[in-house]
């Protein structure tokens, strides 16, 4: 995997071939045949490789272990070998949809376990509700999944501009936001809010009323 990518660096997706992959790896070119059936699904699988060194840091709330696992993943992406082969497997799967099946089950799929794992350690510290509901949940996994993905990838790799720590912190407190706005958030925000909350102008003009008997003394002729 680390030939692909220096391969990749060096020459280039439209030069890359799996006999320049052997060659560095020092291994015949049929061992890789045996394998991959082309460079796409090789320079996937390599990439792919440097994805899995992503990690969810336990560093003691949501908003803080966000912060973590996007800041590596920026790092990650900010590598030469990591920036070139995700570019030129994107852009082949437009024309490819076995290539992009693959870049979905080898890249995106596996990565999910971050959401999954970030997510039941905040919905165990109180911080995000569970969600009973496995469909509804897997599909707040594949939002979560998209928005830090596209965000950070659009970033880094489309606006060229850096994934650092303050961008990063902003792009934290938004998401969190978010999350924690879902319907059926903790019941003790909502009843919390609720109690804060002044009551309605309909509520105070109810409540400002004097009692229903106070008001038949008040309509009554003095000394009747």
């Amino acid at each position: 995997m680390a030939a692909t990518r220096a391969a990749l660096v060096e020459l280039g997706w439209s030069k890359l071939t799996l006999g320049d992959v052997a060659t560095r790896a020092g291994v015949a070119k049929t061992t890789l045949y045996r394998r991959w059936a082309g460079k796409n699904e090789l320079v996937v699988d390599a990439v792919a490789e440097l994805f899995d060194e992503l990690r969810v840091p336990d560093r003691g709330s949501l908003a803080a272990d966000i912060e973590g696992v996007v800041l590596q993943f920026a790092a990650i992406l900010a590598r030469p070998e990591a920036r070139s082969g995700l570019m030129a497997v994107v852009a082949e799967s437009t024309r490819d949809d076995a290539l992009r099946e693959r870049i979905r089950a080898s890249i995106v799929e596996r990565q999910k376990r971050l959401v999954l794992e970030g997510r039941a350690r905040a919905q165990a510290r109180g911080e995000l509700p569970p969600e009973e509901d496995p469909e509804e949940a897997a599909r707040t996994v594949d939002l979560i999944f998209d928005v830090v993905a596209g965000a950070v990838v659009h970033r880094t790799l489309v606006s060229a501009q850096p994934a650092d720590e303050n961008w990063v912190r902003g792009f934290t407190r938004v998401l969190v936001t978010g999350l924690t706005s879902l319907p059926g958030r903790p019941q003790e925000h909502q009843t919390g809010a609720a109690a804060d909350s002044p009551p309605a102008p309909g509520n105070r003009a109810a409540t400002d009323s004097p009692p229903a008997s106070e008001r038949k003394a008040a309509d009554s002729p003095s000394g009747a």
